[in-house]
C-alpha cells in the first residue's frame, strides 16, 4: 500500500527520475521522525560541549577544532528544528485563521501530518540527511579526542537556598587607615592654602584590589555628602570619549538637563558644566581612568576650576601615570596594597559562612586559610572565591578546590582568574550562557534585570517547564550569578528588596570577554581592518555608510545590536545574511522606514526599535515565535499592525505611554502576554479600534498596566466584562479616562455620569499596590471600590477637575503614598476623607491612615477648607512628609496635624494665606 502510495506522487512529480524521487519521498515521509531524532542528538551534543569545556581549560586542547565544528553544527541543527517548530506554529495560525481553506487540501499519504508543508518537509529532510553526514564524520574520532557519548545530558541543580539578600557588598576589611586618610584628605577644611584648582585624590592599584570600592565607601559617606553641595559618579573605562564623559557629569547634576537631549559639541557641554557647578562646592568621582593623554583631561580641568573652594576629585585607575597627569602639579595619589592573608580569610569566611555556620567555620578555617593565600592579596577574589565555597560545608570538597587544576592557569588577572573559573564551572550549562551572554552588553553597563531575563529567554537558554514560568526560572539563574559574585552595585526595589539593577566589575567583564572572543564582536563599518567573524554569534554594528562585505561570512548570527548614522532605511541585505537572528535591535533617529528583507527573520524572539518609524510593518506578524517587541523608543509611532492577533507567542510589548497609538482587534489573543505597558481603547467611532474587553483573557499581565481612553466606553458592560479583579498578578494600574475637551453641556453631563458608573463597574485586581486615576471626571467615587483595595501602598489621583469629595481612604491599612493633584471641584477635606464612621459604628483605638508616610496636595484651586479636630482616634501616627503646593485658597491646616509625632518635613508652596500664617513667629 505505501509503495502504491509512493509510485503514485512519483507520477504526480513527473520530470524526476523514478529513483531520485523515490529518495526525496523518503525524505518527506521520515521528516518528522528525523526531526525527533536530531532533536535527540541534539541534547547529546549539548552534553559533549558541556563537558568538554571544563577539560578545554585545562588541557592542551587537540580536540579544539573538533569541538568549534561541534558548536557550529549544533547551532546549525538548532535553527532547522526551529524552521520546522515554526512552519508548524504557522500551519495552526492560518488554520484557526481560516479552516475552510484548510478542510479544501487533499493529501495522497494517509498520515495527515505528512500533507504539512511538502516544499519545507523536502527542504528540512534534506538538511537532516546532510547534518547526520556532517555529524557521523565529525563524532567518528571520538576516541581520539576522549569524549563519551554515552552520557546523557545532565543539569546542575543548584539545592542551596541563598537568595540575592545575601549578596550585599561584604564590609571593607583591612583599609582602616586607607579610609581614614582619604575621609580627611577630601573633608580637608583646616587648610588655609588657596587652591585654584579642586584637589584631584587618585586610588591607585591593580584590577580587583579594592579601588572603586573604597572610592563608593567615601562616596555614600555621611559626612561627605553634608559636606559636598555636588556630588557626581562617572564610569569613564576606556576609550576616553569626551562628549560622553561630559554629558554623564551633566546627568549626575542634572538628570532632566535639556543639554542631555540635543547638544553634540563638546564645548557647548562643557560651558554647561562650568554653570552647573560654579561657586558650589562638588565632589567629582571618575572612575577607571585609563587615559594619560592630558589633551583628554585638560578641558575639564578648565572647567572644574570654577567649583567653590573645598571641591574634590576622586580618580580610580591601574596606572600611576594616569594619576600623576590628573593631579597636575601637586599630586595627591594613595597607592592600595594586597591585603593580608588573614584579611583575605575574613573577607572570604564572611562570604562563604552565615552568622550561624561559625562553628563550621572554625573546623574549615585551616584549609581556608589555604585558600585565602591563593587570593594572592586581592579583595575580588576573596570575595568570589568566598562565594563559591558558600553552601559547601565538608572536608573533602574544599580539598578538592585547593587541589584544582585551575588554579595552574595564567591567563587575564592572573591572580583572579583561579577563582572567576572555580565559579564560573559551578554554574549550570544555562547559568553559563546566560553570563556569556552579558558581554554584548559594554563595561559599566548598568544591568536591568528584567532587560537581562528577556534577552536570555530570546537566546533559548531557559528552558520550558511545565509547571515553572520560564521567567521564575531566569529569576533563579539571575539570582545565582549574583550570590556568586559575577554582580555588584545593586540597586534594590525598596519594598520587596530584589535586585532591580547591577553593574558587572570590569575583571569579570574582561573574564567574560577572554571566553567568547570569537564569537561576540563589535564592529564599525568604516573600520578598515577585516574581522574572522565566521563564528561570530553575538555582534555590535554601526553602519556609517556601507556594511563590510566580510559580514556575509557571518552564518549562525543570533544576536545583532545595529546602528544606523545616516540612511533612512537599514540595509537590506544583512536580513537577507542574518536569517538565523534571534534577537535584534535597531537603533537610529535617521530610520523611517523598515525594509521587507525583515520578514526573514522567522526566528526571531526579541525585537527592540529605536527609530522614527511611524508605524509597524505587516511583516513583523509573521514572527509567531516573538516573545519580545519593544517600541518603547519610537517616539512619532502612531499605529500597531492589523495582524497582531497571529503572535500567539509574545510574552512582552512595551510602548511609550501614548494614548494615541492606535492599537488593532484582536490583541486578546494574545493570552501568553506578561507585560502590557499600556492600552488603548478607541474611540467613540472608531469601528477597527480596540475595545477594552479585549483585556479579559489576559489574566497573566504582570507589573504595571496603563489604560487609556476609558472616557471612549459607550457601554457600561465593557467595563463588567473586562474581568480585572482575574488579573491577579498585576501590581500596578493607571485608569485614565482621557482629556475631555471642550463640549456642550449635554455631552459633559453624560461623560460625567459615564465616568462614574464606568469606574463603579471595574472591579479592580485584589493585589494592586500601586494605582493612578488621571482625567476621571465624576463628581465622587465609590467607597466600596475604594475600601476593598487592601493592599494598596500608593494611590495617586491626577486631573479629577469634577471631583467634589474626596473618597474615604482613611481605613486603607496598607497606604504609604497618597498624592492628589488638580481636583478643582474640592472645597472642604473633613472627616468623610479620613474615612472616620459614625460613634455607633466606632471601634475602639481606631487608627486612621495607620501606615500613611507621604501625604501631597497639588493645585487644588478651590479648596478652602481642612477640617480636623482633636479626637479618640489616632490620626495618621505614620506621617513624616506632607506638601501642600499651589492650594492658593487655603486657610489654615487641621488641628491634630502638629500632634503627630513622626511628621519631619512640612511644604508649602505656592500658597500664599497659608504660607503666611504658618511663617515661624520671629
Amino acid at each position: 500500500m505505501a509503495d502504491a502510495l509512493l509510485a503514485d506522487l512519483v507520477k504526480q512529480l513527473g520530470s524526476i527520475a523514478y529513483q531520485q524521487a523515490l529518495q526525496e519521498i523518503q525524505l518527506l515521509v521520515g521528516v518528522d521522525e528525523e526531526v525527533e531524532k536530531l532533536q535527540e542528538k541534539l541534547g547529546i551534543i549539548q552534553a559533549v560541549l558541556d563537558d568538554a569545556e571544563e577539560r578545554h581549560a585545562v588541557k592542551n586542547r587537540t580536540e579544539k577544532v573538533l569541538l568549534e565544528q561541534l558548536k557550529d553544527k549544533y547551532y546549525e541543527m538548532d535553527d532547522v528544528l526551529d524552521t520546522w517548530n515554526t512552519a508548524r506554529i504557522k500551519s495552526k495560525i492560518e488554520k484557526d485563521g481560516d479552516t475552510a481553506a484548510v478542510k479544501k487540501m487533499v493529501c495522497p499519504f494517509p498520515s495527515p501530518s505528512c500533507c504539512f508543508n511538502l516544499p519545507l518537509r523536502h527542504d528540512v529532510g534534506r538538511k537532516i540527511k546532510t547534518l547526520n553526514e556532517t555529524l557521523d564524520n565529525i563524532l567518528n574520532n571520538r576516541e581520539k579526542y576522549g569524549i563519551d557519548l554515552t552520557r546523557q545530558l545532565t543539569i546542575k541543580n543548584n539545592v542551596k537556598k541563598t537568595t540575592s539578600d545575601d549578596v550585599d557588598e561584604s564590609d571593607i576589611t583591612g583599609r582602616d587607615e586607607d579610609i581614614k586618610n582619604l575621609l580627611s584628605n577630601l573633608l580637608d577644611m583646616g587648610s588655609t592654602q588657596v587652591e585654584t584648582f579642586p584637589r584631584v585624590i587618585s586610588l591607585v592599584g591593580m584590577g580587583g584590589i579594592g579601588k572603586s570600592t573604597l572610592a563608593q565607601l567615601a562616596y555614600n559617606d555621611p559626612e561627605v555628602k553634608e559636606h559636598f553641595q555636588k556630588r557626581m559618579w562617572v564610569c569613564v573605562s576606556n576609550p576616553f570619549d569626551q562628549i560622553t564623559v561630559a554629558k554623564a557629569i551633566i546627568q549626575e547634576i542634572d538628570p532632566k538637563h535639556t543639554s542631555l537631549n540635543y547638544i553634540t559639541e563638546f564645548q557647548t557641554l562643557s560651558n554647561e558644566i562650568r554653570a552647573l557647578i560654579e561657586g558650589k562646592r562638588f565632589f567629582l568621582v571618575l572612575d577607571d581612568v585609563w587615559t594619560d593623554d592630558p589633551s583628554d583631561w585638560e578641558p575639564f580641568r578648565n572647567k572644574l576650576k570654577y567649583g567653590a573652594q573645598g571641591s574634590r576629585i576622586l580618580v580610580t585607575t591601574r596606572n600611576n601615570n594616569v594619576a600623576k597627569m590628573m593631579g597636575g602639579d601637586r599630586p595627591h595619589i594613595v597607592n592600595l596594597g594586597i591585603l593580608s592573608d588573614e584579611d583575605c580569610w575574613l573577607m572570604l569566611s564572611k562570604k562563604a559562612f552565615s552568622n550561624e555556620d561559625q562553628e563550621q567555620c572554625k573546623d574549615l578555617e585551616n584549609l581556608g586559610k589555604q585558600l585565602a593565600h591563593k587570593c594572592n592579596g586581592l579583595p575580588l577574589a576573596a570575595k568570589i572565591l568566598g562565594s563559591h565555597m558558600r553552601g559547601k560545608r565538608e572536608e573533602e570538597e574544599w580539598v578538592k578546590v585547593l587541589q584544582s587544576d585551575l588554579w595552574k592557569l595564567e591567563k587575564i588577572e592572573e591572580t583572579l582568574l583561579g577563582p572567576l573559573l572555580l565559579s564560573y564551572y559551578e554554574l549550570s550549562l544555562e547559568e553559563k550562557k546566560c553570563l556569556l551572554y552579558c558581554v554584548v552588553f559594554p563595561k559599566d553597563h548598568l544591568f536591568d534585570r528584567f532587560e537581562l531575563i528577556i534577552h536570555w529567554m530570546a537566546q533559548g537558554y531557559i528552558p520550558s517547564e511545565v509547571d515553572t514560568e520560564m521567567e521564575d526560572k531566569a529569576e533563579h539563574y539571575f539570582e545565582n550569578l549574583a550570590m556568586h559574585s559575577f554582580f555588584q552595585d545593586f540597586d534594590r526595589d525598596e519594598k520587596d528588596r530584589r535586585i532591580v539593577r547591577c553593574k558587572m566589575h570590569d575583571i569579570v567583564h574582561e573574564f567574560v570577554k577572554s571566553m567568547t572572543k570569537d564569537v561576540c564582536f563589535t564592529i564599525n563599518s568604516d573600520e578598515k581592518d577585516e574581522k574572522d567573524v565566521k563564528r561570530a554569534s553575538q555582534l555590535s554594528l554601526v553602519v556609517k555608510k556601507t556594511v563590510p562585505n566580510y559580514l556575509a561570512n557571518v552564518k549562525s548570527l543570533r544576536l545583532l545590536n545595529l546602528t544606523v548614522c545616516s540612511s533612512q532605511t537599514v540595509p537590506p541585505k544583512l536580513f537577507e545574511n542574518f536569517t538565523c537572528l534571534r534577537s535584534l535591535h535597531l537603533k537610529g533617529e535617521s530610520i523611517m522606514k523598515l525594509p521587507k528583507e525583515l520578514e526573514n527573520l522567522i526566528h526571531l524572539r526579541y525585537l527592540k526599535l529605536s527609530c522614527c518609524i511611524t508605524e509597524l510593518p505587516e511583516a513583523i506578524c509573521h514572527f509567531c515565535n516573538l516573545q519580545s517587541l519593544d517600541v518603547s523608543e519610537c517616539s512619532k509611532l502612531k499605529k500597531l499592525p492589523q495582524g497582531m492577533d497571529k503572535l500567539l507567542s509574545l510574552r512582552y510589548l512595551l510602548l511609550l505611554s501614548n494614548e494615541s497609538i492606535a492599537f488593532p482587534k484582536g490583541i486578546g489573543k494574545l493570552t501568553c502576554l506578561r507585560t502590557l505597558s499600556d492600552f488603548n481603547i478607541g474611540g467613540k467611532d472608531d469601528k477597527e479600534g480596540c475595545k477594552l474587553e479585549e483585556l479579559k483573557n489576559l489574566n497573566q499581565l504582570r507589573e504595571t498596566l496603563r489604560i487609556h481612553g476609558l472616557g471612549n466606553l459607550v457601554e457600561v458592560g465593557e467595563a463588567e466584562n473586562v474581568q480585572l479583579k482575574m488579573k491577579t498578578y498585576l501590581r500596578g494600574l493607571e485608569l485614565d479616562f482621557g482629556y475631555l475637551s471642550k463640549c456642550g453641556e449635554e455631552e459633559e453631563r453624560q461623560r460625567m455620569e459615564n465616568d462614574v458608573l464606568v469606574l463603579n463597574a471595574l472591579e479592580l485586581p485584589p493585589s494592586l499596590k500601586n494605582l493612578t486615576v488621571r482625567f476621571y471626571m465624576g463628581s465622587t467615587m465609590s467607597p466600596n471600590q475604594m475600601m476593598s483595595l487592601t493592599t494598596l501602598k500608593k494611590l495617586v489621583l491626577v486631573n479629577c477637575y469634577k471631583l467634589k469629595c474626596l473618597p474615604p481612604l482613611g481605613k486603607l491599612k496598607s497606604l504609604e503614598s497618597l498624592e492628589i493633584v488638580a481636583a478643582n471641584n474640592v472645597q472642604k477635606v473633613g472627616d468623610e476623607f479620613l474615612g472616620i464612621e459614625e460613634s455607633k459604628n466606632k471601634k475602639e483605638n481606631d487608627i486612621i491612615f495607620s501606615n500613611l508616610k507621604s501625604l501631597q496636595f497639588e493645585d487644588l484651586d478651590n479648596w478652602e477648607e481642612w477640617m480636623g479636630e482633636i479626637r479618640e482616634e489616632t490620626i495618621m501616627p505614620s506621617l513624616n512628609f506632607l506638601s501642600i503646593t499651589g492650594c492658593c485658597k487655603l486657610k489654615s491646616l487641621p488641628i491634630f496635624l502638629p500632634k503627630i509625632p513622626s511628621l519631619q518635613e512640612l511644604q508649602i508652596e505656592r500658597s500664599p494665606i497659608l504660607e503666611q500664617r504658618c511663617k515661624p513667629r520671629k
